[in-house]
């Protein structure tokens, strides 16, 4: 299969930072607007709910299928591969589990706040803040997970064939 010229794969790159920028900044965005905001009042639980959704629809979810097929895109049309190196398949591995992840586990978290009566946005609403505090919790490890991709990318440790 014909392979990318070296300015396709600069191009290449270029997008696929943006989308990993994405991602993160849209988890980073959440978990701040999480656990910074002090709101108590429901039309201020229902802004930070939506605020959150808005992160999730317009930068993670872009951000995260945006990487997976940039990194299928490098992995058929450059020399990089899928498994070449260690890093590779750990990378794709991680890359998987936290799109299926954010889409199965933490998308029904963000989007299970997101009420057509407001006057559910209130402070002894027991499933709202376990959504809230479940996303806290498991978006802090995706952040990790998301820097730990980073570092890999950058550094390509375990270079060996497998």
């Amino acid at each position: 299969m014909k392979k990318l010229s070296g300015t396709g794969i600069k191009v290449l790159k270029i997008v696929h930072l943006i989308f990993a920028f994405m991602w993160f900044v849209g988890a980073l965005g959440i978990m701040l607007l999480l656990t910074t905001l002090s709101t108590q009042e429901s039309h201020e639980l229902y802004m930070r709910s939506l605020a959150t959704k808005r992160l999730d629809d317009l930068l993670i979810i872009p951000g995260a299928l945006g990487c997976l097929l940039t990194g299928i895109i490098y992995g058929i049309w450059t020399n990089w591969g899928f498994f070449k190196h260690r890093w590779l398949t750990i990378k794709w591995i991680l890359t998987v589990a936290a799109v299926l992840f954010g889409t199965f586990i933490m998308g029904p978290w963000v989007d299970g706040n997101i009420y057509e009566d407001v006057a559910k946005y209130t402070m002894d609403n027991s499933e709202f803040f376990s959504n809230v505090h479940n996303t806290i919790v498991w978006g802090g490890v995706q952040i990790f997970a998301l820097l730990f991709l980073i570092a890999i990318s950058v550094l390509k440790p375990w270079r060996s064939k497998m």
